[in-house]
């Protein structure tokens, strides 16, 4: 089946970017949210994104208006029953997805194939909501969407081999550079990084080193772009420790489990950099300072 029209459920962060990719590789795009303002606030996001772009010269304006021109927002989730792909990307909930799921498996015709972007919840346990599993995949895109250059694929034990090459294929055609992941709790990257964010936690409670020496260490002498704990205030401490209580429920291994303080710190709204204050005072935000515990 030629995947032609995309419809994609969700406008925030990272819906509006899968929007965006979706429309810039030539898709014709459909994206809904539950209300016009926030639907006009993520439409608004894309808006910025491409001027951004035309602006450096990365686009030239006839393209920044064709990809808007592929670009339809909407709050009526039947305008989506006639999309080829439905990428999912609200709310980490499952009761949600398994009720936004279902109401599509209502709607949509037996061909169109469903996709979750979550990054902890199994694709399975949603994909029970529809008739459909056979046809259900996961497509797991990075913040941020239009930058971040991976996806990962996931299939299920019901996944149709022939399903799952398709959306390898259309993973390429975004521009990605998709990999294969079965269906486990974390998948590949959070699998592998959030163990990896909580042990960071933990190497600071223990008086291991301080915020800025646990970053500079794993900046400076294992070359990563950011820090753990930088890291944790970009991601969203209330979003690691979600994703941490699913795979800690999942594994019941104390690798994924949330250390007490990254507990009390969500407990006391100081979520990252978007709640200005985490593991870094954001007051200023190109000149974070490290928090005193």
């Amino acid at each position: 089946m030629a995947i032609q029209k995309v419809g994609v459920v969700g406008c925030g962060l990272m819906g509006s970017g899968i929007a965006q990719v979706c429309a810039a590789s030539g898709f014709a795009t459909v994206v809904r949210e539950v209300s016009g303002e926030l639907l006009d606030k993520g439409l608004k996001s894309i808006d910025k994104n491409l001027n951004r772009l035309a602006e450096k010269g990365a686009i030239t304006e006839a393209a920044k208006g064709e990809i808007r021109g592929r670009l339809k927002g909407t709050t009526v989730i039947e305008d989506l029953k006639n999309c080829d792909v439905i990428i999912e990307a609200i709310i980490e909930q499952l009761p949600a997805k398994r009720e936004l799921f279902g109401a599509l498996d209502a709607i949509c015709p037996p061909t169109t194939i469903f996709a979750s972007n979550t990054s902890s919840l199994t694709i399975t346990e949603i994909a029970t909501a529809t008739k459909r599993p056979q046809r259900f995949v996961g497509l797991h895109f990075f913040n941020p969407v239009p930058v971040m250059k991976l996806v990962e694929v996931v299939r299920t034990i019901a996944t149709d081999p022939a399903v799952y090459e398709e959306m390898l294929a259309f993973g390429a055609k975004l521009g990605k550079t998709p990999v294969r992941a079965h269906d486990g709790t974390g998948f590949i990257v959070n699998r592998l990084l959030v163990p990896y964010l909580l042990d960071a936690i933990r190497a600071l409670e223990e008086g291991v080193g301080s915020i800025e020496d646990i970053d500079n260490s794993m900046k400076l002498g294992c070359g990563h772009p950011m820090g753990p704990l930088t890291l944790l205030d970009f991601v969203g401490l209330d979003t690691t420790y979600y994703i941490s209580q699913i795979m800690f429920e999942e594994f019941k291994e104390r690798r994924f489990a949330a250390p007490p303080l990254l507990k009390r710190m969500v407990l006391a709204g100081w979520n990252g950099r978007k709640a200005g204050r985490g593991f870094y005072d954001y007051a200023d935000p190109q000149k974070p300072k490290a928090m005193k515990f």
